[in-house]
């Protein structure tokens, strides 16, 4: 196989991951960046012996040279850079929130369509080690049909030390947080007709909300609750694990925290230890979300290879961000929203 060339425009924060994760990835290696920072994008260049460097997307895409394009940005630049990866007709990732619309991330989607190029959303929950032992689960089968579930991250952890731009935004958690969470939803308990939500600022030093639940209908009868919290102070902290209680016809998985996989059934009940691995470059506790990285940067390459569509497509993003938009108008208007509806 030959390796693939790919271009990362955006050196910030999680930016880093991704370049680590480039590293280990089989058949693929970034080869140029990007950034109008040029603090950062010397930072990056030097950490990683990147000697291409950018600080103009327009200049990157003219220069050529790569089979792909990594978009890491914020959510601010998402559609101009999706939109000038159609053009250039260079296959592109990018860095969820997908966009700030539904009607601009359907525009995006419908760009690359056009100009016959794969489009993917970093939507790297799904990935995690625990989410896939999940999966597995249900698909062997281990609990029958499943009717009810729970997918909850309640935690006190400061993100904005890192992040502090998530303080200023007059939407947080459900679009920062909340995304990950209703993706992980639909993975597991497919796609949605419903939403109802709930929202509540705790925390007053910031200007979006900090908590919120979410009650999903989907399309199969199941009922589902996503709990997303920034304000929740426990006893032992989860961050950053995502917690999963599934009811099913013959049995139930409980996802607990420090990784533990619960399975009763007929048979009984077994726990498995589902920790992700440690990669070399990580650290604890965001280790589950650094190997997701790479396993969906791992599956952009794979996917690539043989010409597939990926688990999260532009397309199949879209039902994702419905639930969002979904979610922030349920909340302002106290009703239940139809997801079919906005999807037309």
């Amino acid at each position: 196989m030959t390796e693939l060339k790919g271009a990362l425009i955006g050196c910030g924060f999680f930016a880093i991951n991704q370049m680590h994760a480039w590293n280990d990835v089989r058949g693929a290696g970034i080869v140029a960046i990007c950034d109008r920072d040029p603090e950062r994008l010397k930072i990056v260049g030097d950490q990683f012996g990147i000697d291409r460097r950018y600080g103009d997307a327009e200049a990157l895409f003219a220069d050529g040279g790569f089979d792909f394009v990594d978009i890491a940005t914020t959510v601010q630049s998402h559609r101009v850079l999706v939109e000038m990866a159609a053009r250039n007709k260079v296959p592109a990732i990018c860095q969820k929130p997908f966009a700030k619309t539904l009607s601009d991330a359907k525009a995006m989607v419908e760009a690359c369509r056009n100009a016959g190029i794969p489009l993917m959303v970093h939507e790297n929950f799904r990935w995690q080690t625990p989410m896939q032992a999940v999966r597995k689960a249900l698909d062997a089968d281990a609990i029958g049909t499943p009717f009810w579930g729970r997918f909850s991250f309640r935690s006190a952890y400061d993100v904005f030390s890192g992040q502090p731009y998530l303080a200023e935004g007059e939407r947080f958690i459900i679009e920062d947080l909340g995304i990950h969470t209703l993706d992980i939803a639909r993975y597991i308990l497919g796609d949605v007709r419903s939403v109802t939500a709930r929202t509540k600022r705790v925390n007053p030093r910031i200007k979006g909300e900090d908590v919120a639940t979410i009650l999903l209908d989907h399309e199969n009868g199941a009922t589902s609750v996503v709990d997303v919290s920034y304000a929740t102070r426990l006893s032992r902290e989860p961050f950053p694990e995502t917690l999963i209680e599934l009811d099913g016809s013959e049995g139930t998985i409980r996802l607990t925290q420090r990784y533990g996989l619960e399975i009763t059934n007929a048979k009984g009940t077994t726990t498995t230890d589902v920790s992700p691995k440690l990669l070399a470059w990580a650290s604890r506790p965001w280790h589950n979300i650094q190997e997701s990285v790479y396993a969906i940067q791992q599956h952009w390459v794979d996917q690539l290879e043989r010409g597939a569509e990926h688990s999260t497509s532009g397309a199949d993003n879209l039902k994702t961000f419905a639930l969002v938009e979904a979610a922030y108008d349920s909340a302002a208007k106290g009703q239940t929203i139809d997801i079919g509806a906005m999807l037309r």
